[in-house]
C-alpha cells in the first residue's frame, strides 16, 4: 500500500470511526474513545471541555483535559466558545510547532481562567502532567505538584506541574521529591518551555510548590466563574 493511499485510510476512519468497525484497541487517531471529529481541524464530545468538568476530581486530584499528548508536536487547544477541542491556526495553516515534542502531557484545567484583565492571556489554565502519552481529548486525574511560572509577552501564562496516576511519577509528590528521583527533568520543562517558540518570546519567574500551584488554581477557578456569571446576566 502506497503511504498516501494508507495516511488517506487513516484519515478517513478518523472522520467517519462508526464505519471503521474497529474497536479502541486500533486508534490511528490518538483520539480518546467517545469523541467525533466535525471536520479535520474539530473534535467534539457530547460535553462541553471548559464548562462541564470541575476543576477537581471527587478523590481531589486535577482533572485535566488532554489537549496535546506527550511528544506531539500539533497544536490543538480548547475552544472556549463552545468547549471543543481544535487544531490552533496561525497565518492561515494548522499550526505545528517547529520545535521537539511536548515533554509531558500538556492539556487545560476545566472551569479555570487566567483573565487579561488581572494580567493573564485570557485563557484557561494551563498544565503539564508528566506521564506516558495520554490519547488527545482524555479528561484524566493527575497529582498536582507544583508550577512553573512563565511571561509571554509580559502576560501570565503559568503551567501547572502534575503527574499521571499510571506513571512512576505518581508516587512524586513535590517538585523536590521530583529532582531527587528523576534529576533533570524539571531543567527540561523549564528550558522547553521557555525555548519552544523561539528565543526571547517566553521569560521564566522559575518553580514554585504546591501551596503556591494550588492558590494560582484558586485564583483561576474565581475568575471563571466571575467571567461566566457577567455572561449570564
Amino acid at each position: 500500500m502506497k503511504i498516501k493511499t494508507f495516511f488517506s485510510l487513516i484519515l478517513f476512519f478518523c472522520l467517519f470511526p462508526s464505519l471503521s468497525n474497529s474497536d479502541d484497541t486500533f486508534n490511528p487517531c490518538g483520539i480518546a474513545p467517545g469523541l467525533t471529529y466535525l471536520d479535520p481541524y474539530t473534535l467534539v464530545s457530547n460535553k462541553d471541555f471548559w464548562r462541564d468538568f470541575p476543576p477537581y476530581s471527587e478523590n481531589g486530584e486535577l482533572n485535566v483535559i488532554v489537549e496535546i499528548p506527550t511528544g506531539r508536536t500539533e497544536k490543538w487547544e480548547v475552544r472556549k466558545s463552545d468547549g471543543a477541542l481544535v487544531w490552533d491556526f496561525k497565518k492561515g495553516k494548522p499550526r505545528v510547532l517547529k520545535f521537539i515534542g511536548y515533554p509531558g502531557n500538556y492539556g487545560m484545567i476545566p472551569q479555570t481562567l487566567l483573565s487579561e484583565e488581572l494580567g493573564g492571556d485570557g485563557d484557561p489554565l494551563d498544565v503539564i502532567v508528566l506521564g506516558p502519552p495520554i490519547p488527545r481529548g482524555s479528561v484524566v486525574q493527575a497529582r498536582l505538584i507544583g508550577v512553573l511560572k512563565l511571561l509571554d509577552g509580559g502576560e501570565q501564562d503559568d503551567k501547572l506541574i502534575a503527574v499521571s496516576l499510571n506513571s512512576p511519577f505518581y508516587k512524586i509528590d513535590t517538585l523536590g521529591e521530583l529532582d531527587k528521583k528523576f534529576p533533570g527533568i524539571s531543567n527540561i520543562l523549564e528550558n522547553w518551555f521557555v525555548n519552544y517558540r523561539g528565543p526571547g518570546e517566553m521569560e521564566s519567574g522559575g518553580f514554585f510548590g504546591l501551596e503556591e500551584a494550588q492558590l494560582i488554581l484558586k485564583k483561576a477557578s474565581k475568575q471563571f466563574k466571575r467571567s461566566n456569571a457577567r455572561l449570564e446576566n
